[in-house]
């Protein structure tokens, strides 16, 4: 066989895994060459890697390098690899994993520990927020680049202290002597941290056999727990997320942790199993977690430390908020909560002719007092496409829509105005509609099936925008709010009315839907660069 082609990372460590690998495949009689190839994450040493916005920095030049055949296969810190690895390539082996804990580099000494605040410099998401978890008095900084440059880092600055990995430190001999650095053994590492991993194409049935003796069992069934968790998880490079398995004798231990960036939120799952019932550990202690509140801190998560922050007065789900541009960070909190009232059976007793719906919460709300085989409508009018789409799934044919309440009010003033009508609403309804109708001489009977509670929270200052879906949430806004310098960001048309009285900037979505809203977002700030 022609020698092995071994694709690298240029930094001193990436190159130390190289030349290990190839040293172990010459004992197993296979010859190599070394191949430096840098990666995005090698070029910029400056920017924390969650604002990079993208997963895969540090291994995506050497897959390309694969695809195209200029090398056998890749090595890897497997931690830096995405849990999505590309099409055609697979990963060939995991050498036995080395150490996997997190060091903290002392600057002077730990006499530090003993004043209220420090400054403690790292770029890992994970490392501060369990840090900030630890120490919530401390100040994260930011550092990047490889081992030595960010050792040279806390020589040059007066900060405190810098997290490193273990791994990375005792590879290239690094690590200081016991009086200036601290294990920090209660720190759960990042998902695969202190292996490393080989990739090669799949199709290279020679080069996958080659390596199959570097392959440590243990360690890849330990790995492949924590990168699964990261998997079923999602957070990339962009949540904090920590995952550690470990085997002993035919035990395994596992524990699982997400934190908000923050570190004042922490979830946390931990199992002792068999290596015989391993099963899907990883994924079953992922669900666990996002099923009690991991859902909503992960969405909060994608704000991390972007330069544009903005607010939306509602949650977004994990979808719309990636549509977000990957220098724009989303807050959210629901600004209003709807309660579902309780309606009289009396009020659908008998058939009612006309039937009037402007929101999909009054939809929502009378299926929750009755059956959709109670409800006899002969005629369904509604406001908006999406209360549309939920009323002909639910309870009936729709005979007219509109795109706002004083559209169908002016329809019905025009086409139906010898008819009376039942409007199911909430005690925040809009004049609009009974107001228009009553001017003609239209008979309309209210009825309020749900109540909208204002919930309003105090936004901070880092914000530069703020997303709203209705009059209502502006109101909601306004009871802890009073800043006018947010740029407010409207549904609809109504709803900027209402926020012109209070922002002195407002856009409006092009339509009444949420990814309008987040698209004029990414438009506003990418015409403002």
């Amino acid at each position: 066989m022609e020698k092995i082609r071994i694709g690298t990372r240029s930094s001193e460590l990436a190159l130390y895994q190289a030349n290990t690998v190839a040293r172990l495949l010459n004992d197993l009689g296979h010859q190599s060459t070394v191949i430096k190839i840098d990666s995005l994450g090698d070029q910029d040493l400056k920017t924390p890697l969650y604002e990079l916005g993208v997963t895969g920095i540090f291994t995506k030049s050497l897959d390309v390098a694969l695809l195209n055949k200029d090398i056998d296969i890749a090595v890897h810190s497997l931690k830096d690899v995405p849990t999505k690895i590309p099409n055609g390539i697979t990963q060939a082996a995991v050498l036995k994993r080395g150490n996997f804990n997190d060091v903290l580099i002392l600057k002077k000494d730990e006499n530090f520990f003993e004043n209220e605040t420090a400054t403690i410099a790292t770029g890992s998401l994970r490392r501060k927020a369990q840090w900030l978890h630890r120490y919530p008095k401390h100040t994260i900084t930011g550092l990047r680049g490889n081992v030595n440059t960010r050792l040279q880092k806390v020589e040059d600055n007066e900060w405190d202290g810098a997290i490193f990995a273990v791994a990375g430190l005792g590879r290239l001999n690094l690590l200081p002597s016991k009086e200036k650095h601290i294990k920090l053994d209660w720190m759960t590492p990042a998902p695969a941290q202190g292996a490393i991993m080989i990739a090669c194409l799949e199709e290279n049935e020679v080069v996958l056999e080659a390596c199959k003796g570097l392959n440590d069992e243990d360690t890849a069934a330990c790995v492949g727990i924590e990168r699964e968790f990261l998997r079923v998880l999602e957070g990339g490079c962009t949540a904090p997320i920590g995952a550690l398995a470990t085997i002993r004798e035919e035990e395994i231990k596992f524990k699982g942790v997400l934190f908000s960036p923050d570190g004042k939120n922490k979830l946390e799952f931990t199992k002792v199993t068999t290596k015989d019932e391993i099963g899907d550990l990883g994924a079953f202690a992922a669900n666990y977690i996002l099923n009690r509140g991991g859902k909503k801190l992960m969405r909060n998560n994608i704000s991390i430390e972007k330069k544009i922050q903005v607010y939306s007065t509602k949650y977004l789900s994990k979808d719309q908020t990636l549509k977000l541009s990957s220098g724009i960070g989303a807050s959210m909190n629901d600004f209003i909560s709807i309660k579902y009232n309780r309606v009289k059976p009396t009020i659908v007793k008998n058939p009612i002719k006309n039937v009037i719906f402007t929101s999909q919460n009054a939809v929502e709300s009378l299926l929750y007092s009755f059956a959709a085989s109670e409800l006899d409508f002969t005629n369904i009018f509604c406001v908006g496409r999406r209360t549309k789409r939920l009323i002909e799934k639910k309870i009936g044919k729709v005979t007219h829509i509109e795109s706002s309440a004083e559209k169908l009010a002016n329809y019905l003033s025009a086409n139906l105005k010898n008819e009376s009508y039942t409007f199911f609403c909430g005690n925040k309804r809009r004049d609009d509609l009974p107001e228009i109708l009553s001017k003609q001489n239209i008979e309309v009977n209210e009825v309020e099936c749900y109540s909208t509670l204002l919930s309003s929270k105090k936004i901070e200052d880092k914000f530069n925008g703020i997303l709203f879906y209705s009059p209502t949430g502006i109101e909601s806004y306004l009871i802890k709010n009073t800043r006018k310098s947010l740029v407010a960001f409207c549904i609809g048309e109504t709803t900027a009315n209402e926020a012109r009285k209070h922002f002195e900037n407002v856009i409006v979505a092009e339509v009444s839907t949420v990814n309008s809203v987040i698209e004029s977002v990414n438009n506003y700030y990418q015409n403002s660069k």
